[in-house]
C-alpha cells in the first residue's frame, strides 16, 4: 500500500485524496426498506465488470419488517473488492449509513481512520432516540476515530427526481441509488450496467426507472463537481489478475443449484425433484430451482417439512433424483423420514443451509452448529455421508459430489452450507461442460436373481429398480429387511447383519473419495489449522500471512466430513498442534479427537458472523508463542 496522495479523479474535476490499495471493503447500511442489498449487489457487479475480484457479505434482519429506524431493522451489505480476494473483509474501509440506527449497529466495525458517509437529514431527534443516541454522533466524539462525510442525501435525492412528479415517499426510495452513484465515482467505477439494470427491473414503471437513474447520475455528479474535505480519502484499487475466460457472479445458493442440475446430468438423470418447505436461509434454493424447468427440474413446495422430504423420497423411489432442502430446525423435522431414506437405501440429496440456533435462534445469521446433527442426528444406527462446501463457488463442485455419492452408493447425502455461503457472492469462471465428471446411473432391468437389497460387491449399494419394470416388482419401507431376500425380518441376527452392512457401505466411501490435501504448507510443522465449510477464506488468508512471516503453519480444509478421508489421521500426526476454528462450540474438533485420538484444540466463535482473518492469525500466533 502506498502513502495517500492528492490527485484529481481520473474522469472528473472533483479533487479527492486517493490512497492506492490492493483491496477495499465497503459496507452499505440502512433500514431494511432502504434497498441496501440491491445497492451492494450493484456495486459488486460494477466492480467485477471493471476487473476486480470480489467477495460479499449480505447481513439482514430476521424480522419481515422491524419498526423503521430501529436497530432491529438494520440491513447491511459488505463488499471486499480488489486484486486477490478470499474473504468479505475484516473491517470496512468505508461505511455508508442512511440512518442513525445503521450507524449505531455498524460503526464499531469500521477501520480506525476509515470513512463514514452519512445521510445527515436522517439524524433527527426522533431517529436518534430510536437508535438509542442521547446526543448526535455527528456532533459529539462518537466518530472521532474516523473520517466523516455528512451529506444531505435525502434532499439531494429529492432535487434529482423532482421533475418526475413522485411523492416524497416514492422519491426518497431512490436514496440508495444516489448513494451508489457517489460510491461508484469515489472508486472510479462505471455506472452503465446499473443504469441498464434499473431499466430492466422497472420496465413496467418507466417513471420509477427514470427517477432511479437520475438519482444514480446525481450522486455520481456530486462526486465529480464538489470538492471533498481535505481529510476525506478515496481509493484507487488494484484489479484482479485472473485467468481469461467467461465469468459471472454467483451466490452459494446459485452455484449449488447449478451443481445439482449438473450432477443430475452427469448421472444421466432426466428429472430432479426438489421437495421443500420455506425456511431462512434455505428458501432461495427453491427460488432459483423453480426457474430451471427446462433442465428437468420439478419443484414442489409442500405443506410442511415432513411432506417435503417424503415427496423427495417418493421421487427417488420412482426413478428420479430426489432433493430436499432446509435449515437446522427443518432438518430436525425431516429426521424420521431421513431415517426412512437410510433404511430404504434410496439416493437423496439433503441441502442444509445452517443458521444460528438453537430453535429459531437467529435465522439470518450464520453458524456451523449442525455438524453433529448431520453425522449423528437420527434414531438407530443410520449412517450417511456428509459433505460441506468451502466457498460460494465451491458449492457447485460439492453439489455434484453429493449427487455422485447418493447415486453410486444408494444413500441419502447431507450437503452442508450455511447462511453466509448461501447469500455471499464471488466471481465464478464458467466451467467447460466437458470437464464435468460423468457417473451414469444403471437402473436394474434384469429380473434374474433380483431382490431389492441384493448388493454390489464393491460399493455394497443395492440395485435401483424403477417401479413398473417387468419382473422387478418389489416393496421397500422402514421395517427391517432380510439380507438374502429383501423380505420383512425381525430376526436378531439378520438385524445385526443389515446394520453392519449399512455401516460398512458408508465407511467404504472413504476408499472412493480423494485423499485429503493441504491447501497451504507441507504435511508437517508446528501448527495445522483444520477447517470446514465457510471458514475457508479467513483460515487461508491467516495461514498465508503467517507463512509469509516464516511460521511453520499449514492449512487443511475438509470437504468430506463423514466418512473422513483415509489419510487425514496421518496428516494430523505430522504437527505439534492442531487448531480447529469453527462457528460452533467444537464439533469437528470433537470428531477429530475421538476418531484419531489427537489433542486437537478448538477455536470457537458463535456470534452469527464469520471469522475475521486477524482472529485466526492471532489464535495461531498465541499457540506458537511468537517465535518463527
Amino acid at each position: 500500500m502506498t502513502e495517500p496522495h492528492r490527485s484529481s479523479s481520473p474522469d472528473s474535476g472533483g479533487v479527492l485524496a486517493r490512497e492506492v490499495r490492493d483491496s477495499v471493503v465497503i459496507r452499505f447500511a440502512g433500514d431494511s426498506g432502504d434497498g441496501m442489498q440491491l445497492t451492494g449487489s450493484q456495486f459488486s457487479l460494477e466492480a467485477a465488470l471493471a476487473g476486480s475480484d470480489i467477495s460479499t457479505f449480505p447481513d439482514y434482519p430476521a424480522e419481515i419488517r422491524a419498526p423503521a429506524g430501529t436497530t432491529y431493522g438494520v440491513s447491511a451489505f459488505q463488499i471486499h473488492f480488489g486484486g486477490d480476494i478470499a474473504t468479505a473483509g475484516d473491517e470496512p474501509d468505508v461505511l455508508v449509513v442512511l440512518n442513525p440506527a445503521a450507524l449505531e449497529v455498524n460503526h464499531r466495525d469500521l477501520r480506525i481512520g476509515g470513512l463514514v458517509v452519512v445521510d445527515s437529514a436522517s439524524f433527527t431527534k426522533r431517529n436518534l432516540a430510536k437508535a438509542g443516541f442521547t446526543t448526535s454522533p455527528l456532533e459529539d466524539n462518537t466518530l472521532a476515530p474516523y473520517q466523516v462525510l455528512p451529506i444531505d442525501i435525502s434532499q439531494r435525492t429529492l432535487d434529482a427526481v423532482e421533475e418526475f412528479g413522485l411523492s416524497q415517499k416514492e422519491a426518497l426510495r431512490s436514496r440508495n441509488m444516489w448513494t451508489l452513484g457517489l460510491m461508484l465515482w469515489m472508486f472510479g467505477q462505471d455506472r452503465k450496467s446499473t443504469a441498464e439494470w434499473i431499466g430492466r427491473k422497472f420496465a413496467k414503471h418507466p417513471t420509477i426507472a427514470s427517477a432511479n437513474v437520475a438519482a444514480l447520475n446525481a450522486g455520481y455528479a456530486f462526486g465529480e463537481t464538489v470538492e471533498m474535505p481535505s481529510d476525506v480519502v478515496g481509493y484507487t484499487v488494484a484489479k484482479s489478475d485472473v485467468a481469461p475466460g467467461i465469468y459471472r457472479t454467483v451466490t452459494g445458493t446459485e452455484a449449488a443449484a447449478w451443481g445439482l442440475v449438473a450432477g443430475a446430468r452427469a448421472a444421466s438423470m432426466e428429472t430432479l425433484v426438489l421437495g421443500t418447505y420455506p425456511i431462512t436461509p434455505a428458501t432461495p434454493l427453491l427460488h432459483v430451482m423453480a426457474t430451471m424447468k427446462e433442465y428437468g427440474v420439478l419443484t414442489f413446495q409442500a405443506e410442511d417439512e415432513i411432506a417435503a422430504i417424503c415427496a423427495a423420497i417418493g421421487a427417488s423411489y420412482a426413478g428420479a433424483l430426489g432433493l430436499t432442502s432446509s435449515s437446522g430446525p427443518g432438518i430436525a423435522l425431516k429426521t424420521e423420514a431421513l431415517g426412512l431414506a437410510v433404511a430404504t437405501e434410496l439416493p437423496l440429496v439433503v441441502v442444509n443451509s445452517q443458521r444460528a440456533g438453537p430453535s429459531t435462534g437467529m435465522p439470518t445469521k450464520a453458524e456451523q452448529a449442525d455438524l453433529f446433527q448431520a453425522v449423528y442426528g437420527r434414531n438407530g444406527d443410520a449412517p450417511l455421508p456428509v459433505v460441506a462446501a468451502a466457498t460460494p463457488v465451491d458449492c457447485f463442485e460439492v453439489a455434484i459430489e453429493a449427487v455422485r455419492l447418493a447415486t453410486r452408493f444408494m444413500t441419502p447425502v447431507m450437503f452442508l452450507i450455511d447462511g453466509y455461503l448461501a447469500n455471499a457472492a464471488e466471481p465464478w469462471q464458467l466451467p467447460d461442460p466437458a470437464t464435468i465428471p460423468s457417473f451414469p446411473v444403471a437402473f436394474r432391468t434384469d429380473p434374474e436373481g433380483f431382490h431389492p437389497f441384493a448388493r454390489d460387491p464393491k460399493t455394497l449399494a443395492r440395485p435401483w429398480a424403477i417401479p413398473g419394470t417387468p419382473g422387478l416388482a418389489h416393496r421397500i419401507g422402514g421395517l427391517e429387511r432380510d439380507f438374502d431376500t429383501g423380505h420383512i425380518s425381525y430376526d436378531p441376527t439378520n438385524h445385526q447383519r443389515m446394520t453392519d452392512v449399512r455401516l460398512a457401505k458408508i465407511a467404504g466411501i472413504a476408499d472412493d473419495i480423494a485423499p485429503q490435501e493441504l491447501q497451504l504448507g507441507p504435511d508437517h510443522g508446528d501448527v495445522l489449522v483444520v477447517g470446514w465449510g465457510s471458514t475457508f477464506g479467513p483460515i487461508f488468508q491467516a495461514v498465508k500471512r503467517l507463512r509469509a512471516d516464516g511460521y511453520a503453519v499449514s492449512h487443511a480444509h475438509v470437504r468430506h466430513l463423514h466418512p473422513l478421508p483415509r489419510n487425514l489421521g496421518d496428516i494430523l500426526a505430522g504437527f505439534k498442534t492442531v487448531l480447529v476454528p469453527e462457528m460452533n462450540t467444537g464439533q469437528l474438533v470433537t470428531i477429530l479427537r475421538s476418531t484419531y485420538l489427537v489433542p486437537a484444540e478448538g477455536f470457537n466463535k458463535i456470534t452469527g458472523k464469520p471469522f475475521k482473518v486477524a482472529e485466526i492469525e492471532q489464535a495461531v500466533r498465541a499457540r506458537l508463542g511468537g517465535t518463527t
